[in-house]
């Protein structure tokens, strides 16, 4: 059981509840990864940076499909409409120019072929396996704990504030233009946390739901640190890329 476990044992305020989730993210958020901390301090390599994004685009490949599913799953015509605008972020308006489309630009910013890093091929087993476990809640577990999932997207702003500046200043072939992704993203993310909680705030109105939502936000934050984890193993110093997963050396 995490630290988290029992934290909504004897039901919670609103505000009591918020102030959990909220040191959810303070604990167990990304941005305390050593490999984000290394990202940071301009020690990663050109070829992790690459493992990096080309990972990390499954995740991004993954959002509007599990957005579509939560859509599904509401039978509320002003939920679904305003959850569908984080479909439209990702997915644009004919598919590509969109958030996917932008992270693809990243990617081969960082000089990954396009189309290696859309086929998902070369991505880890771990990444996968992560990434479909997201999807997976999001379609199984209930409307309630799928929205709370989605709360990492307090803490987004943060990480973005902390990785662009130093990606920016940090590693000579990164500019501006390939960091375009984000640019949005902190405005997009504050929008939708505000409507997840929200929604959460609303109703998980019994220590049930309650701790239902904070396991959930649990969860998720492990989704995003299991595909570091996955990462630093890999690409760290012993080496330990699995068949089939993007080689740098055999790039």
């Amino acid at each position: 059981m995490s630290e988290f476990g029992d934290a909504a044992r004897n039901g919670l305020s609103p505000a009591g509840l918020e102030a959990v989730l909220r040191e959810v993210g303070a604990a167990r958020y990304h941005n305390r990864h050593p490999f984000h901390h290394q990202m940071m301090s301009g020690a990663l390599t050109k070829a992790q940076m690459q493992a990096w994004a080309l990972n990390r685009y499954c995740y991004q490949s993954v959002i509007p499909r599990k957005d579509a599913m939560i859509i599904a799953r509401s039978d509320d015509p002003e939920f679904r409409a305003e959850w569908r605008k984080r479909v439209e972020d990702h997915d644009g308006s004919d598919g590509w120019n969109g958030g996917i489309a932008r992270w693809l630009k990243l990617a081969t910013g960082l000089g990954l072929d396009a189309d290696a890093v859309k086929s998902e091929k070369l991505a880890l087993p771990a990444t996968r396996f992560a990434v479909g476990a997201y999807l997976s809640f999001c379609t199984n577990r209930t409307l309630l704990e799928a929205v709370a999932s989605s709360l990492t997207e307090l803490f987004s702003p943060v990480i973005i504030g902390e990785r662009v500046p130093a990606m920016l200043a940090k590693y000579d072939y990164v500019t501006a233009d390939i960091l375009a992704y984000f640019d949005k993203r902190p405005t997009q993310a504050s929008r939708d946390s505000d409507f997840a909680l929200a929604y959460v705030m609303n109703h998980a109105d019994n220590p049930e739901r309650q701790q239902a939502v904070i396991d959930a936000l649990v969860f998720k934050c492990d989704v995003l640190w299991a595909m570091l984890d996955a990462l630093a193993h890999a690409y760290g110093e012993k080496g330990n890329i699995p068949p089939g997963a993007f080689d740098p050396e055999a790039a």
